[in-house]
């Protein structure tokens, strides 16, 4: 076990409440959901309950919202039936999405032939929306696919400008705000986005639970066929107790939003001055004078040489200290981020960066537990 954990953005450790929540559910609604007799319909009561408190927090509705197992499975569904159902003719997104975007855009490519156009980037790694209107303007059945807050540089999207762009362009909009829901707030009654996904264990919930929002009335059809679960979207036997446990830690990532955002703005502003201190010419990948990058990542390039790049990570692993170098879901590998290749110059894609996420559980001791390490690399 690390003894300062610094990849929140990979995943979050299970908020106490939550564990307890779902032990009980566990205990005490164990029956099918799908079931009519009574311990069935206790099951459902809390699925149903779950839903309702998840659509309240975003200010949805609650047919609106369908679980699946995860934000990847949601992007999947999403983008799939985008294709297949609401004849989307071409896709628009960028190349510093999350692979579950990513690899499924190149699939409806070499499975159905479907346009795929990219927005350029801006040295964040969101999209420029500049360009966006540019592509927009041709007259084609598209859906706009991209990620609220970029999950390696933290860099945020500006969401609200991006749905209208879609609107007036005539396009459908789906954000991957996987790194966003409970760590600000949405409001989906009025910001324009016609698909949202999200994944529990980013905001200190269980892993194996997410959900998509779906705008009412978006015609989308099921990729999980068998019986009549999430009104038909998603075949299967529901997890209670992962549905629940994900209600109950949005609800708690809400509750305390602004004094754990403040906590951790805090945590940041001191590894910055740390990094300063102690590795003068360090640099924060994706900062600009005029750029405000999320406050809970950040993504920083050492001013270290590239021979340090393949054992950095071992090293702070064996000083008790978890960070990572990108995405999870491209763990083991020493390849640079993609997201790092489209806004990095050359000469600094092979030297070591790190993706530093925090949550309302580090404290100044992980900081300095960080920056020791990194003094013995």
């Amino acid at each position: 076990m690390n003894k300062a954990y610094l990849d929140n953005a990979s995943t979050t450790a299970i908020h106490p409440e939550v564990i307890a929540e779902m032990v009980r559910v566990l205990s005490d609604n164990y029956g099918n959901p799908s079931s009519t007799h009574a311990t069935g319909r206790n099951a459902k009561v809390v699925l149903e309950t779950a839903r309702k408190t998840i659509a309240s927090l975003i200010n949805a509705e609650a047919r609106e919202i369908i679980f699946t197992s995860c934000g990847t499975e949601a992007n999947n569904w999403v983008i799939r039936s985008a294709v297949k159902d609401l004849k989307v003719q071409r896709i628009i997104s960028s190349r510093a999405e999350h692979h579950s975007v990513l690899n499924t855009v190149i699939m409806m490519n070499s499975e159905f032939g479907i346009d795929i156009q990219y927005v350029n980037l801006l040295p964040d790694g969101t999209a420029d929306l500049t360009h966006l209107v540019k592509l927009l303007s041709e007259n084609v059945p598209t859906l706009v696919s991209l990620m609220h807050v970029n999950n390696e540089t933290g860099g945020v999207l500006d969401i609200e400008r991006a749905a209208r762009i879609c609107k007036q362009g005539g396009a459908l909009f789906h954000t991957d705000a996987v790194q966003s829901v409970g760590k600000v707030n949405l409001d989906l009654k009025n910001l324009d986005v016609d698909f949202l996904t999200a994944s529990a264990h980013k905001f200190h919930g269980p892993k194996g639970a997410g959900f998509a929002f779906v705008r009412k009335n978006t015609a989308l059809q099921p990729m999980i066929f068998g019986g009549e679960q999430e009104k038909g979207f998603r075949a299967g036997t529901e997890a209670v107790h992962q549905v629940a446990g994900m209600a109950k830690a949005l609800q708690l990532s809400y509750e305390s939003l602004e004094n754990d955002r403040e906590h951790i703005t805090s945590l940041k502003t001191y590894l910055l001055e740390q990094l300063e201190s102690n590795f003068p010419g360090f640099k924060v990948n994706g900062q600009l004078a005029n750029t405000e990058l999320f406050y809970n990542i950040v993504n920083v390039l050492l001013p270290l040489g590239e021979e340090k790049t393949a054992m950095i990570l071992f090293h702070l692993d064996m000083k008790g200290v978890a960070v990572s170098r990108g995405s999870a879901c491209q763990s083991g590998s020493i390849r640079p981020s993609h997201v790092l290749k489209e806004i990095l110059p050359e000469e600094e894609i092979g030297r070591p960066s790190l993706r530093i996420s925090l949550s309302h559980f580090n404290t100044k001791e992980d900081i300095d537990l960080l920056i020791d390490a990194l003094k013995t690399v």
